[in-house]
């Protein structure tokens, strides 16, 4: 028999907030009247990935990010300052009152639960006070590592306290998830609270404790 799942780790973007694909959607139609423009650029253009993967791994600040994603949006027709930048990028984004609320029931059932959230931009966790909401909490450009690295997913678990194998992985990316069932991890791509509290409850394998 597995060993039963007691943990669980959140992302943030998408997760604990309104959808980051949405925010993204909605200044690129603001900037060039092209809703995919910044996730095209941020997962298919090289030198802007390139940016996106040393700051999330805190390799270069928000500065040095804003600057040259800039150039890269005014490159593909964005007329689009550097300053202020990333703060733009997640001017759409808004707390998931309803997500915040399965964290904190989750806890208060027992279960450990953690953050651990590829980071983008100095302020991005204004307005959640991550200590309280989490047992552990782990930040890509803290640790120098990002998902979809397997290394991220086990310092967060080292951080919770549980072996992989303990823990469940709730993420709006895919491939984040499928990264992390490679070290045991299982996983829920979320879409919205209830879902994903419905599918908690069938990993977690405690029928009403969720």
């Amino acid at each position: 028999m597995s060993e039963p799942r007691s943990a669980v780790l959140f992302d943030f973007g998408g997760v604990l907030t309104t959808s980051l694909v949405g925010a993204f959607e909605e200044l690129g139609r603001e900037l060039a009247g092209d809703s995919g423009l910044l996730l095209r650029l941020l997962t298919h253009d090289e030198k802007s990935s390139a940016l996106l993967v040393a700051h999330e791994k805190g390799l270069i600040g928000q500065g040095e990010f804003e600057d040259g994603f800039a150039a890269r949006l005014r490159a593909h027709g964005a007329d689009v300052a550097a300053e202020g930048l990333v703060r733009r990028m997640q001017a759409g984004l808004r707390p998931d009152p309803d997500t915040v609320a399965l964290v904190a029931k989750l806890r208060a059932d027992g279960y450990r639960v953690g953050l651990l959230s590829n980071s983008l931009g100095d302020d991005c966790y204004a307005g959640f006070d991550l200590p309280a909401l989490f047992d552990a909490v782990t930040i890509s450009g803290e640790i120098g590592v990002r998902k979809p690295s397997r290394r991220a997913y086990a310092i967060a678990c080292e951080r919770l306290g549980v072996a992989p194998e303990q823990t469940v992985m709730v993420d709006d990316l895919e491939q984040n998830i499928t990264s992390a069932a490679r070290i045991g991890i299982a996983g829920i791509v979320h879409r919205d609270a209830a879902t994903t509290a419905a599918e908690l409850d069938r990993l977690l394998g405690e029928s009403g404790r969720v």
